[in-house]
């Protein structure tokens, strides 16, 4: 495994761990010339559906681009990386489970609407209120207020 920080080769795993499912292996490695530490995570290649979007054009599904935008939401509040790592876990194993080869995008941001307002309500509204573009107060107001 290359170092993320100094592309160095030659890493040697320090901690190895089962993820609770028994379906991740999570690494600790250390760099052997920077001596940084990193995390690498081990799992089975399935492939997951293509993703629609709204003006019909096919995208692979992209786990970091999920990561970014609910990242994007949960900026500077108080939410683990491995509450976020949980929470895209869950969303693979959904997109897995359904066994669909298509998703429509409206579909995945429901679905990261579900695991933010599982994992914190004002990351939910940030991306809720982007993702449904709201029109008026109004609706902001009735969003809230289902919380």
């Amino acid at each position: 495994m290359r170092c993320p920080y100094c592309s160095h080769e030659d890493t040697q795993v320090v901690e190895t761990r089962e993820s609770d499912e028994g379906d991740t292996i999570r690494r600790r490695r250390r760099c052997l010339k920077c001596d940084k530490r990193f995390t690498t995570y081990e799992r089975a290649e399935i492939a997951l559906p293509t993703v629609v979007k709204k003006d019909g054009a096919r995208v692979d599904f992209d786990p970091a681009k999920l990561r970014a935008s609910m990242l994007l939401a949960l900026r500077k509040r108080p939410v683990s990386v491995e509450q976020v790592d949980s929470a895209i876990e869950r969303i693979q194993d959904y997109l897995l489970a359904t066994g669909d080869r298509e998703l429509p995008s409206a579909r995945m941001g429901e679905l990261v609407m579900r695991e933010l307002k599982r994992i914190d309500k004002v990351a939910y509204v940030r991306f809720a209120s982007v993702y449904r573009s709201f029109e008026d107060v109004d609706e902001f107001r009735q969003l809230i207020r289902d919380i």
